[in-house]
């Protein structure tokens, strides 16, 4: 599959795909969005293996899965999630942008 076409069909339905071998690719309507679920991917890979090492799985149900991704998986709360590291990002760095 072509890269803009893995590109659509990734923001038509979905925020993020793990690319075998590739690592992760997130898409948003800002890139403060995809950042954020950039972030939050990468933190869900590593809780995850952090979980399969550990034993016993505990499966979350669909309702509460939904009930989840409604709560903070829009595109504003992937915007606005970002902003307290943005801050401090720009504050520990502040040539970062000269």
């Amino acid at each position: 599959m072509q890269v803009e076409q893995c590109e659509e069909q990734l923001f038509l339905s979905h925020k993020a795909a793990i690319l075998a071998n590739h690592g992760l690719l997130t898409v948003g309507q800002s890139v403060a969005e995809a950042a954020w679920w950039f972030i939050t991917m990468e933190r869900s890979c590593q809780a995850q293996l952090l979980a399969m090492a550990a034993g016993t799985r505990y499966l979350i149900d669909r309702e509460t899965a939904l009930q989840v991704r409604e709560q903070i998986g829009t595109p504003l709360s992937g915007w606005f999630q970002l902003r307290p590291l943005w801050d401090q990002i720009t504050e520990d760095q502040p040539d970062l942008f000269d």
